[in-house]
């Protein structure tokens, strides 16, 4: 992030409170990804061609493995309300929710995250975010699956099993291989990890 785009964050942070911020920010920020992590303000710019084609492949995904049979929603940017603070919020890349994710409205367009059966990041400029405080944040939520296209190190990690505001258990799976993802996400779904770090090689 650019020097002046700090200041003015720290500026709109001084004047106002953290949630009244994010909310400008992505009014005054449009194609930026304004997020409230662990108390943090952080705002993401746009992410890159493979990016966006990484997440309109997991799309047909979701769709020919039948998750809109299986009662089930696969959404881009949908915001999962967060424990981890008053104000948290995080908008994963792609998330898997129940079909009446709308009856779980919190605010600020995000919904409760016991809705949510699986959320996907793919990395980009905050790649740490993604590997670190979101890992935390969402084992705290109790989102029981999170997928994460590590493009910084070259690896899909899996974590499931959150308990006691951790994931359990961390599996890291390297290129040549696939990601076979737990049946409680209601659907089955095996994933390519070349595909997920590049993008559609069509």
């Amino acid at each position: 992030m650019s020097r002046e785009k700090e200041e003015a964050m720290a500026a709109i942070q001084h004047e106002t409170t953290i949630a009244e911020a994010a909310d400008r920010l992505s009014r005054e920020l449009p194609g930026h990804r304004v997020e409230i992590l662990q108390g943090r303000l952080t705002v993401t710019p746009p992410a890159d061609g493979a990016h966006a084609e990484s997440l309109t492949w997991l799309i047909e995904e979701c769709f020919a493995a039948g998750a809109r049979q299986a009662g089930l929603k696969y959404l881009q940017a949908i915001g999962v309300w967060l424990t981890s603070g008053p104000n948290d919020f995080a908008i994963p890349d792609l998330a898997l929710v129940e079909s009446d994710y709308r009856d779980a409205h919190v605010e600020r367009n995000c919904f409760a995250p016991h809705v949510f059966r699986l959320v996907v990041e793919i990395t980009s400029s905050n790649w740490s975010d993604d590997l670190g405080t979101k890992v935390d944040s969402y084992a705290q939520a109790g989102i029981p699956v999170y997928l994460i296209a590590d493009r910084r190190h070259d690896e899909v990690v899996l974590y499931t099993d959150p308990r006691s505001g951790e994931y359990r258990s961390r599996k890291p799976f390297k290129r040549g291989m696939s990601v076979l993802l737990p049946e409680s996400i209601g659907i089955t779904l095996e994933l390519s990890v070349d595909r997920l770090l590049d993008g559609d090689e069509d």
